[in-house]
């Protein structure tokens, strides 16, 4: 017989059942729910991740709404068995939806909601963090001198690459790219070029306003090109960031994860970048093809990469942990307390709105945040 799961109980007289499959910081968004008539349960199994079946267990004969995270597979099975409960509301913890099969949730009547927005400067930062950390080889050092091996100031000791003047390049200048972009040119005078499938108007007018900025006080002017193709970006800048579509040269790469982003980052790629580019990704992990940036890793100690998810997540593929020239963290971008405790309440918002607007069968947006 399976183990019950633990789960802890909120307004227990409720009229309305609300599940969340995880316990979630703050309290805003408990209060939210138990104001509105919800009995909320918040299941307390030490599960990092919840199976499927699991979930069906939770969900159980009568369930009025779920919250979820990106780690759940959320398609059919879960949908079909949400509507039989009498449900009429999932809301994904993520800005992204990925894990979810939007159509077997409308063939199903179940309105889904995500939370974006409320994760974009925060996403930002921890790419400008891993930038840094990559470019200045911050965790080599620091792992250098807690072993005990720093025994005097040497001319070549950990020599990383300088940011200012160079070039971030930038895959997908949406929120969180743009929001990233800035950080870099601002904080270190870099020029941009960017690769989206829009023009990032916005961040263009952002950057000339600066650069005119600094050419008034007799500095070089930072400078911004819209790149013809994803080749170009890899192939000129310095930093390449990830962050759902967004390159640097270092290139970041900021994109959604979807058919076509799939591998985006794959050998031949990476061939065309610099040999001393950094590489960082914090968006979602199957963009970049983790087997393929290993031996690209080993071939090119200068090559560096700043990584917040991984392809096969919680695992990474191997050998990425023996690569020194890779800065690795466990998917925590989102991870401040003012923007977990944000992405709490807009998923309990999410919920709410299918039951006090009968928002059935859309997805909510992220403007429910304000109400």
């Amino acid at each position: 017989m399976a183990k019950p799961i633990s789960m802890e109980v909120w307004n227990p007289s409720g009229k309305y059942r609300v599940v969340s499959t995880k316990s979630m910081p703050g309290t805003r968004w408990i209060r939210l729910l138990t104001d509105n008539d919800c009995r909320l349960e918040i299941c307390t199994d030490p599960k990092t991740i919840l199976s499927v079946d699991d979930i069906l267990a939770l969900i159980g004969d009568r369930c009025d709404g779920v919250i979820g995270q990106l780690t759940e597979d959320w398609g059919e099975v879960l949908f079909s068995a949400l509507k039989r409960a009498g449900g009429t509301a999932f809301s994904n913890m993520a800005v992204g939806y990925n894990n979810v099969d939007v159509e077997a949730a409308n063939s199903n009547g179940i309105a889904v909601g995500n939370t974006p927005g409320v994760l974009t400067e925060t996403t930002a930062e921890l790419a400008a963090s891993l930038t840094l950390s990559a470019a200045r080889r911050i965790v080599e050092a620091d792992q250098f001198m807690r072993a005990g091996l720093y025994d005097g100031w040497l001319p070549h000791l950990f020599v990383g690459n300088l940011l200012k003047g160079q070039t971030v390049g930038v895959i997908g200048a949406g929120r969180i790219g743009s929001a990233y972009a800035r950080m870099m040119i601002e904080g270190f005078k870099m020029n941009l070029i960017y690769y989206d499938l829009y023009q990032a108007t916005r961040l263009e007018k952002f950057v000339t306003a600066y650069g005119e900025f600094l050419k008034a006080n007799g500095e070089q002017p930072v400078t911004w090109k819209r790149a013809a193709t994803m080749e170009d970006v890899l192939r000129e800048a310095d930093v390449v960031s990830n962050s759902v579509y967004n390159y640097t040269q270092q290139i970041s790469l900021h994109p959604v994860l979807d058919k076509t982003t799939y591998h985006l980052i794959n050998p031949e790629r990476l061939a065309i970048m610099k040999k001393e580019a950094v590489l960082v990704n914090a968006s979602r992990g199957p963009v970049i093809d983790e087997v393929a940036l290993v031996e690209h890793l080993k071939a090119n100690p200068m090559f560096r990469v700043g990584l917040d998810v991984f392809e096969d997540e919680p695992y990474m593929k191997p050998g990425l942990a023996d690569m020194k020239n890779a800065v690795v963290v466990p998917h925590i971008a989102s991870a401040s307390k003012w923007t977990r405790e944000g992405m709490a309440t807009l998923a309990a918002l999410n919920v709410l709105a299918c039951h006090l607007q009968s928002f059935r069968g859309q997805l909510i947006s992220r403007t429910l945040l304000c109400c």
